[in-house]
């Protein structure tokens, strides 16, 4: 049984690992070294916890030697009990557990029996506990015994291990829900795991008990964090209050919410060009007569600085110059913790360095100047790819592509694509769709968030509506306004011939295209919340039929979490379209509007929704309303389910009528991976017309939108 008692340590020094970034330096990866300490004095009252650091750490992380170490020390205060002797257990060796981000006391007997490969122990776990629901989640969410019962453990070596870690998972887990005065037994076989040897032999299927007694909730009595950064004056520059984590007198005393605000009050600084601020000491006293938590932080903020000399460092064929230039920093601006992230994501942007950092190349100088240096490793400068989709309407589609990157040394690339689609049972190759195409990009054109791209595509699209055979070359530039925002345009000429109702028509068309989007998915492939917004405007010239024509389309996509870790999703999404300009019949076809497919509404063939004609053909038309509404629920890690209602309206000139929305539902499938989900949608039509399919099944990655 763990119990509330005086705190029982080893007798040898421990090494002192801080796992959070409060002894990290703001641009290093490599921890700061913390040095060794050792705690050999029992605690018959309340701890304090003394964390301290020299108030001026170097950037580059190599500070012990000039600068000093940190220290941990426990210390006597009086009548109540010690908050690290919840851990410890009578006969058994101290393991190891994080205390505000710190790892203490690692048990190596725990390592070893982990890597002992042993029979599989099968085994049954219950919790019993008188915990809140919340307080229980926790719990049950901590417990690795609890989470991996369907799994045998690696022999009685192996259970009895992962047994023991869990008492600091849940102990960690009572922390931070504000509960430091629990008690927690987990037995194995009717005896306290702590006990247990590892070559303890065990029945199977074994027992595994764990009784958890929560304790009284703790609050936080005096809170101090000192000094605080000056007042931002620009509104990027601000940051949140470490009270609008919940740290203030009379909260709950949860551990995370003292690191929370830590990082923050850490953050407020280096946000005003102090970049080596750091935390000095934390003090943390668990009262367990009074049930309060009393936290004194003390930041020693350092220097102002403002940028250095950038170097390059790593590069094989880029040019280091160019790699400068592209993380727009500049000597002599005031160092800004944004600036350095966005410069980071510019070299990301490239698609050239394998990885990539951005870091101080040494210490604030007397002059308050910080030197930075990038670090880059690139990738191979070939890349191929293949791709495949299918759905029981449009039948396979295959794909590839062929990139160069860094084809002159600043990052240029040239992407060739190919694609054949169409492919049906029994095989007619005069069905097939081809797309034939080039795109060249130029990265920091006009300046680091500024591409210039030239393209120039051929295809053949066979669809029930038209048959289009096609050549086009473009030319734009493509700004990047920041994280989310980003900005296109260009000129385009085309060449066309499409076959339909209206017989052999040909187009040649000039034109403007420009596109805003915005995007603030939490995920690209997978989003579970935000927006994603995009709005197209094109004007063009048709010189065939002397016609002069305006087209623009808005989507707007939402993603709604439901319920945490992503276990239930709910997204929508809506577009609307309008065409301005000559007759249908003077229009190329594909510049009408039709809905229908995967992606637009399921359980209807690609554009095969539009503007239905006397004698049932369907040709396009010029306004166009879409919109989708899905559930999607994770049944496990790599499972997931969705239904969905899809709907699809396209007009000639006015609203004919609900008789001509076309309305599509259905259920899907979702296999997680780390490139994406794989996506298996079933659909059916609601209002099915003569000719429409009776159902849709479509395999993809990613979600449909």
């Amino acid at each position: 049984m763990l119990q509330k008692r005086p705190l029982r340590v080893r007798r040898q020094p421990v090494r002192l690992v801080r796992e959070r970034s409060a002894l990290l330096s703001p641009h290093s990866r490599r921890p700061l070294p913390v040095g060794l300490c050792s705690a050999t004095n029992g605690c018959g009252g309340s701890a304090v916890l003394t964390i301290e650091q020299a108030p001026r750490p170097r950037a580059d992380g190599q500070a012990a030697a000039e600068q000093g170490v940190a220290g941990l020390s426990v210390r006597r205060l009086g009548s109540a009990l010690a908050i690290l002797g919840l851990l410890l257990l009578s006969g058994s060796g101290a393991s190891a557990f994080e205390l505000f981000g710190f790892k203490l006391f690692e048990d190596q007997s725990e390592i070893d029996a982990d890597a002992v490969i042993g029979d599989p122990q099968s085994y049954l776990a219950t919790l019993e506990t008188s915990a809140p629901g919340d307080i229980e989640s926790a719990i049950r969410n901590a417990s690795a015994v609890l989470k991996d019962q369907a799994t045998p453990a690696s022999g009685a070596a192996g259970l009895i291990a992962k047994a023991r870690s869990d008492y600091r998972r849940i102990l960690a887990a009572l922390y931070n829900q504000g509960h430091f005065g629990g008690t927690i037994s987990i037995l194995v076989g009717g005896k306290e795991a702590a006990n247990l040897p590892p070559d303890t032999s065990l029945p199977d299927p074994v027992a595994v008990v764990l009784r958890v007694n929560p304790g009284p909730l703790f609050r936080f009595g005096s809170v101090r964090l000192a000094p605080a950064a000056p007042p931002a004056s620009d509104e990027g520059d601000r940051v949140d209050t470490p009270d609008s984590v919940g740290f203030g007198a009379g909260l709950v005393a949860r551990a995370t919410v003292i690191n929370k605000a830590e990082q923050l009050a850490l953050e407020a600084w280096r946000q005003q060009g102090y970049a080596e601020a750091a935390v000095a000491r934390s003090d943390v006293v668990a009262d367990h007569a009074t049930n309060t938590v009393d936290v004194t932080i003390t930041i020693a903020p350092g220097r102002r600085a403002t940028v250095g000399e950038v170097s390059v460092s790593g590069t094989a064929r880029m040019d280091p110059e160019f790699v400068a230039r592209m993380t727009d920093l500049h000597a002599g601006d005031e160092y800004d913790p944004d600036d350095i992230k966005r410069a980071e994501k510019r070299l990301a942007r490239l698609d050239v360095f394998r990885a990539m950092r951005v870091e101080a190349a040494g210490a604030i100088g007397s002059d308050g100047v910080l030197p930075f240096d990038v670090v880059v490793e690139e990738q191979p400068e070939r890349r191929f790819g293949i791709g495949a989709t299918y759905s029981t309407i449009d039948g396979l589609g295959l794909e590839g592509f062929h990139l160069w990157r860094n084809l002159f040394g600043r990052a240029e690339r040239l992407r060739l694509d190919a694609k054949v689609a169409g492919i049906n049972w029994p095989v007619n190759s005069s069905e097939f769709d081809y797309a034939f195409g080039g795109t060249f990009t130029k990265p920091g054109f006009l300046n680091p968030d500024n591409d210039l791209v030239a393209a120039i595509a051929a295809e053949r699209t066979v669809l029930p509506a038209y048959t289009e055979t096609s050549a086009s070359a473009r030319v734009g530039m493509t700004q990047y306004l920041n994280d989310q925002l980003t900005l296109d345009g260009s000129l385009y000429y085309e060449r066309s011939l499409f076959e339909d109702d209206y017989g052999e028509r040909n187009f040649s068309l000039a034109g403007l295209t420009g596109g805003l989007i915005w995007d603030a998915r939490d995920d690209a492939t997978d989003p579970a919340a935000g927006f994603y917004v995009n709005v197209t405007a094109e004007p063009f010239y048709e010189f065939y039929y002397g016609n002069a024509a305006f087209r623009t389309t808005a989507e707007v996509r939402g993603y709604l979490r439901l319920l945490g870790d992503d276990k239930l999703v709910l997204a929508g999404r809506a577009k609307v379209g309008a065409l301005v300009g000559p007759p249908i019949d003077e229009t190329p076809p594909d510049r009408l509007f039709f809905a229908g497919g995967g992606g637009s509404v399921r359980g209807y063939a690609y554009r095969g929704i539009g503007v239905e004609q006397p004698d049932g053909t369907v040709t396009g038309g010029r306004y166009l309303v879409e919109g989708s509404l899905e559930a999607r629920y994770r049944v496990t890690s790599d499972i997931g389910v969705v239904a969905f209602i899809d709907g699809g309206y396209v007009a000639a000139d006015t609203f004919a009528g609900l008789d001509q929305l076309r309305v599509g539902v259905g259920a899907g499938l979702r296999y997680y991976t780390g490139l994406g989900p794989l996506r298996l949608d079933v659909a059916v039509p609601l209002n099915k017309r003569r000719g429409d399919p009776d159902y849709g099944i479509y395999l993809g990655i990613g979600q449909a939108f």
